[in-house]
């Protein structure tokens, strides 16, 4: 998203203003289509139609969105494993978490439901 979005000078991005509506803030083709290039939008939107774009931009951030959260389960497992939380001797490196401080965030993360659709997925994370 262009800096002037974010602040006062609400531009509309180039789809929004090919097809004549409010550019909101959250936006699916602001990132794609800046309102300075609107011949990428036209082109885009002759093939395709705006309709069958935004399913596809849609698409790809819900699967953006389930790959970041397997990363960050990937993350957490990978630190339990390293500083099971049953130890009482903390590591010795000072840059690492403290157990306490892990086992805590562990819990807030774990605390969410997850719902993966793993046809989507292609190769699984959580396969070595």
């Amino acid at each position: 998203m262009k800096e002037s979005r974010k602040q006062g000078a609400m531009s509309p991005c180039a789809a929004c203003k090919l097809l004549r509506r409010r550019c909101a803030q959250d936006c699916v083709f602001a990132p794609y289509f800046p309102a300075d290039e609107p011949q990428k939008f036209a082109n885009v939107h002759k093939v395709f139609g705006a309709s069958n774009v935004n399913k596809m931009l849609q698409q790809q951030v819900d699967i953006l969105q389930t790959q970041l959260a397997l990363a960050q389960a990937e993350v957490v497992h990978m630190r339990m494993r390293q500083y099971p939380s049953s130890s009482n001797n903390p590591p010795d490196n000072n840059d690492s978490p403290s157990p306490k401080l892990m086992s805590s965030q562990t819990k807030s993360f774990f605390s969410m439901d997850m719902v993966v659709d793993q046809a989507n997925l292609g190769e699984s994370l959580w396969s070595c």
